[in-house]
Parts: C-alpha cells; sequence; structure tokens
C-alpha cells in the first residue's frame, strides 16, 4: 500500500491537516501550502514541506511519512532539511520537521547522535496508532488512521467516515475530496479485490471518484488476482482507446489542415471530440475535400 502518497494527497488537499498533529500549529496555518522541493549539489528531493505564505519568512515545516524501516532516515531527513533551510535562510524564519509513522516500532533503531533535536520542540514524531480511536477523532485525522487499520475493520470504519461526510461537511468540494481519498485508501489497502467488490463494500460507485479516473490513465486500479482482471482490463482498455482516440485525432487535424489550411477553434475542438470509428472514416474522406464547405458537410452528415 503506497501510504506515503495517500498522505501527500491528504496534504495537498488540505495543508492544515498537518498541524492537527502538533500541539503548538502556527497562527497562519490555513494559508500554508504543500509542496516538494528541490536542493541542488548534492541533489536532494524533499516531497514534504509546508510552506508559509509568500512574502511572510515564517515557519518551514518539513514532513516525512515513514512506514517502512530506514537505518538512516534522520540521517537523511536532517541532512536535507538543513541544506534546504541553509540555502533560503532569508525567506524562512525557523523550522519545524515532522515524522509520522504507523507505530514506534518502525521507527530509526540508533537515534542517540539525533537525541537533543528529537527531543526538543522543532522535532515531532507522531505515531499513528497512539492517536486514539478514530471514531472521536477529527475527520482529518481519521483519515491518516484508517491507513493502518487491519483488513477486517477498516471496511467499517471507512463506511462509518463516509456517513460523516455526508453530516459534517457542508463543502461539496471537500467532501468529494475526502470521499476520494477514503476510496483511495480501500483501493490501495484492499490489493486483491476487483473494483465492483470494493464498490460494494463501500457502498460507494468508484467511477464518481478520483482514483478510478486515474486508474484509466495510469493503470492503477487493476484487476487482483487470475480470472479478477476487471480493474486492470477496464483501465488499461479505456485508457488505450483513449489514447487511440487522441492519436488519430491529431493525425487528423495535420491533414486537414495541410489539405484545407487554418481550421477553426470550433471546428477543432469539435473533431477532437469526433468518436475513434468517425475519424478513421474521416481521414480517408477527407482526401476528396477541395474546401472546408466539404468539411461542414461530412461532418454535418456524420
Amino acid at each position: 500500500m503506497r501510504r506515503d502518497s495517500i498522505f501527500y494527497k491528504i496534504f495537498q488537499q488540505a495543508p492544515s491537516l498537518l498541524f492537527d498533529l502538533l500541539a503548538n500549529p502556527p497562527e497562519n496555518a490555513s494559508a500554508y501550502r504543500f509542496d516538494s522541493v528541490a536542493v541542488k549539489e548534492p541533489k536532494f528531493e524533499i516531497d514534504g514541506v509546508f510552506l508559509p505564505p509568500d512574502g511572510n519568512p515564517g515557519m518551514i515545516y518539513f514532513c516525512e511519512v515513514q512506514f517502512q524501516k530506514d537505518e538512516r532516515l534522520y540521517e537523511r531527513l536532517f541532512g536535507e532539511a538543513f541544506l534546504y533551510f541553509y540555502r533560503n535562510r532569508d525567506r524562512y524564519s525557523n523550522w519545524q520537521a515532522v515524522v509520522i509513522y504507523p507505530s514506534r516500532s518502525i521507527e530509526q533503531s540508533d537515534i542517540q547522535p539525533y537525541q537533543a533535536l528529537l527531543n526538543s520542540h522543532q522535532v515531532h514524531r507522531v505515531y499513528l496508532n497512539e492517536l486514539g480511536d478514530i471514531r472521536q477523532s477529527p475527520l482529518g485525522i481519521a483519515l491518516m488512521v484508517l491507513t493502518i487499520l487491519k483488513e477486517e475493520q477498516a471496511p467499517v470504519e471507512a463506511r462509518y467516515l463516509l456517513e460523516r461526510v455526508k453530516t459534517e461537511v457542508a463543502s461539496a468540494e471537500t467532501s468529494r475530496d475526502i470521499i476520494d481519498t477514503i476510496a483511495t485508501i480501500m483501493v490501495y489497502k484492499f490489493t486483491k479485490l476487483s473494483r465492483r467488490e470494493v464498490e460494494a463494500m463501500l457502498g460507494l460507485r468508484l467511477e464518481e471518484t478520483q482514483v478510478y479516473r486515474e486508474a484509466k490513465e495510469e493503470g492503477i486500479l487493476q484487476g487482483r488476482q487470475e480470472g479478477r482482471q476487471e480493474g486492470r482490463q477496464e483501465g488499461r482498455q479505456e485508457g488505450r482507446q483513449e489514447g487511440q482516440q487522441q492519436e488519430a485525432a491529431n493525425l487528423v487535424r495535420r491533414q486537414l489542415r495541410r489539405r484545407l489550411g487554418n481550421l477553426s477553434d470550433a471546428m477543432t475542438n469539435r473533431i477532437s471530440n469526433l468518436p475513434l470509428s468517425v475519424l478513421e472514416d474521416l481521414s480517408e474522406a477527407l482526401l476528396d475535400f477541395s474546401s472546408l464547405d466539404d468539411l461542414s458537410a461530412w461532418l454535418e452528415s456524420h
């Protein structure tokens, strides 16, 4: 399960959720934006960084989501954070780091070299299994806890969170984002289930969620077992068909421009949205066109 990407998706949707984990969040927490940054020479990619508003030299927060044991995590985290802070000292007044673990057992074993930092107010270690009852937590925290629940418990709590969204979230956009996140967590958690089995589990149509739309483009939502290939086949097939349609549309537009000259925006958009079978017919018919009127007449008849 790709929990780090799920957490970063959560933070992109609502950066202020990170500060729900901290005892002393900044006063302008809602103004922070979540991003990734690069540090050159040596080249570091820092995936989780919370940046204060532009023009405001406030606190920068480095975030690390760690679900696998890494015995050099703190070496890398502090090396990257200190170098980036050094390179951007004029932009930020101070720094803090937040490390999110599923449990204490995943933490780096030898922490002695960093004991002073880890005990300071600048470094926060969060253990998801110690955040309390998922049903008593704010929705943002509950989403994080959902990622670590066992498979026998997760479906019940996921459905409970979906019901909470209906009653607690007024914004349609925010509600949709949270539902998308719940669906994403469950798809990645239950890797052996087909799309329809996940839908039945949640009482939710995945076609309406972002994870399904991404699946069609990236092949994420895939059939998990022999004979349960529906998700993979459907996503790949639809993605392949869309790719073929776009390729055919591009080719036809180039052929038409060469034969008839520039096309209007309206005509270009109309051709771009034609089904693949119609584009194939048009690619043959256009050889007989001598003017844009011929093209318009053909489109009207088809």
